[in-house]
């Protein structure tokens, strides 16, 4: 102990605690304090990571359960286009495909925009080039099958006729 400096004591019913004891208890306890600390923002971080990770897995999932449906859609698409003598059947088939078009929307399913926009190969395939002085450079000028995408995840991609 430095000058002017008392070896301080506690008088305590049971025991005698002096001031190295007490700096000694204090150190601990800000010690553990700081072990806390440091583990409760560890949970706060592992709580947030596993949620990122969920959302991501079910994203994935979503996407993967939306691709396998859309060839059905595609068909019956077809057949509510396809001509036909009976009414009431195309009529049927019409909301059967509206109410499967309806369904993938709630899960975030919205169709990519093709005809008349500018050739994107992260959202379209082209699958035919031609020469049309009438429109602009790398513009869509038909769609053979729609494009679908899921919030910015592409699932899947548009096919077109690219002019110029």
């Amino acid at each position: 102990m430095g000058e002017g400096e008392e070896n301080v004591e506690f008088q305590n019913e049971e025991n005698l605690v002096t001031y190295e004891t007490v700096t000694e208890q204090k150190s601990e306890v800000e010690e553990l304090e700081d072990r806390y600390k440091r583990l409760l923002a560890e949970f706060e971080n592992y709580k947030k990571r596993s949620q990122k990770e969920r959302d991501s897995l079910y994203g994935m999932i979503t996407g993967d359960v939306v691709s396998t449906i859309l060839p059905v859609m595609d068909n019956l698409e077809k057949a509510a286009d396809a001509k036909t003598e009976d009414i009431n059947y195309q009529a049927g088939v019409k909301m059967v495909s509206k109410q499967l078009s309806e369904v993938l929307i709630k899960f975030g399913l919205k169709e990519i925009e093709s005809i008349g926009t500018t050739f994107d190969p992260e959202l379209h395939e082209a699958v035919s080039h031609i020469e049309d002085p009438e429109k602009g450079t790398q513009e869509i000028v038909e769609e053979y099958r729609k494009g679908y995408k899921i919030g910015n995840k592409v699932i899947r991609h548009s096919m077109v006729i690219v002019a110029n």
